[in-house]
């Protein structure tokens, strides 16, 4: 009975993730108009659940093991069961109320927060690992720059060498198989080789030792097939659209008309970053809400606390990654639209670099076992893609309310954690 109260808060705390965080994945692609909503959500649920259960096991294991010394909670491991509880809602609470406010807040933040509060008021401060808090923290302040920057780079080169640039169709012609090498080339070095290992695996099993392609060869045949695709795409859409624009009349429709065709190709090199940041998203975030479930389960299974890597059950990361999606399906739509429009207004050649530099930046650290924050990486994209356009592009007010719930978020998921730690470890020494 306590496993499925337990469960069911996970639930709600990656419901609430999914509300809040998510709507990062695709608030760009709706707010630049290159989506509908409804296209966003079926989009998200498919990747983000993928993601969830092909790499939410990395960051799991590191909220659960790596914030809090686990060897002090040994003697006692319902103690470390009520800290896990009190988090979980700890959490959920917090994301709930931001999500009504519209704010793209860190879950990263609310659940290591949540952590350390509980631990620092179980065991003493010996009891949170502060290397490792240290190592995450800074990748939350790496994470927009990263992103920015490389949002940045990108919208700047296609901006100023290729769209505003006197004889822009024929540079598009030249560069978008480039560009389609460069982003398919990134997600494949990120996401592949996993995906081959496991296709090549599934094949051994079936097939015998007999099967031994190498996986680099699996990465590399599709990545071809893919780029070759969205060149052929792009390209094939762009002869359309310059059939129509000869029927054009006025001289400010025909200059006007090589940007607009342009911004119109770069819609699905936008979709297609949307598709990998919400992967990016469901690999590193799911972790923040079912570490602490996974922690829970592994100490009722084995009776004792997780001590150093472990493996997830896949259950667990299912129930993460479907409260997620539907999360984003019922309340996504405010945050949506604080990432979307209220920070720069974007077009899709903006809206993809911004998507692009986050779900870089968001997948490497899911290689790497760091729960990022995926809204810094998005948030930071937009505000490189805003810089770009000039200072005055950027609604300073709206990113000041976001940096300022960034910064609230710490100590709110502490206290609610270490207050709710207080009241359940009391209920659990009066029940025994």
């Amino acid at each position: 009975m306590l496993l499925i109260s337990i469960s069911l808060l996970a639930f709600y705390l990656a419901w609430n993730l999914g509300a809040n965080d998510v709507a990062n994945s695709m608030g760009t692609s709706v707010g630049s108009g290159a989506i509908t909503l409804r296209q966003a959500l079926v989009i998200a649920g498919i990747l983000e659940l993928a993601g969830a259960l092909l790499f939410g096991q990395n960051v799991s294991a590191t909220l659960a093991t790596k914030i809090v010394n686990p060897a002090l909670f040994a003697p006692n491991p319902a103690e470390f069961i009520w800290g896990m509880i009190a988090v979980v809602m700890a959490c959920g609470i917090w994301l709930n109320i931001a999500t009504v406010l519209g704010l793209p807040v860190s879950s990263s933040h609310a659940v290591v927060g949540a952590i350390a509060g509980f631990g620092w008021l179980a065991a003493g401060l010996e009891a949170v690992a502060w290397k490792s808090i240290g190592m995450i923290t800074l990748s939350w302040v790496l994470t927009p720059v990263i992103s920015g920057a490389i949002a940045a780079l990108f919208y700047a080169i296609l901006q100023r060498s290729i769209i505003q640039s006197a004889d822009a169709l024929v540079r598009w012609q030249e560069f978008v198989p480039w560009l389609g090498a460069v982003v398919l080339a990134t997600f494949g070095l990120l996401v592949l080789p996993t995906i081959a290992q496991g296709l090549q695996q599934v094949m051994q099993d079936k097939l015998g030792e007999s099967w031994n392609l190498p996986v680099h060869t699996l990465v590399i045949g599709m990545e071809a097939i893919a780029t070759f695709s969205l060149t052929w795409f792009s390209l094939r859409n762009l002869q359309l659209q310059n059939l129509q624009s000869q029927n054009l009349q006025s001289t400010a429709e025909l200059s006007s008309a090589p940007q607009a065709s342009i911004e119109a190709q770069l819609i699905s090199f936008q979709i297609l970053s949307a598709c990998f940041v919400a992967f990016a998203h469901g690999a590193n975030d799911v972790g923040n809400a079912i570490a602490p479930l996974a922690a829970i389960v592994f100490v009722q299974q084995t009776g004792s606390v997780p001590m150093g890597n472990f493996q997830t059950p896949l259950w667990v990361l299912l129930l993460g990654g479907v409260g997620i999606v539907a999360g984003l399906a019922v309340w996504g739509k405010k945050v949506i639209a604080t990432i979307g429009e209220g920070i720069v207004s974007l077009q899709p050649s903006g809206g993809f670099c911004a998507q692009w530099g986050a779900a870089t930046t968001v997948l490497l650290a899911s290689q790497l076992g760091l729960p990022v924050s995926t809204s810094h990486a998005i948030v930071g994209g937009v505000v490189g893609v805003g810089l770009v356009q000039g200072l005055k592009a950027i609604r300073l007010n709206m990113l000041r309310d976001i940096a300022l719930a960034w910064v609230v978020t710490i100590p709110a998921a502490t206290g609610l954690a270490a207050g709710l730690f207080l009241i359940f470890s009391a209920i659990g020494r009066s029940a025994s």
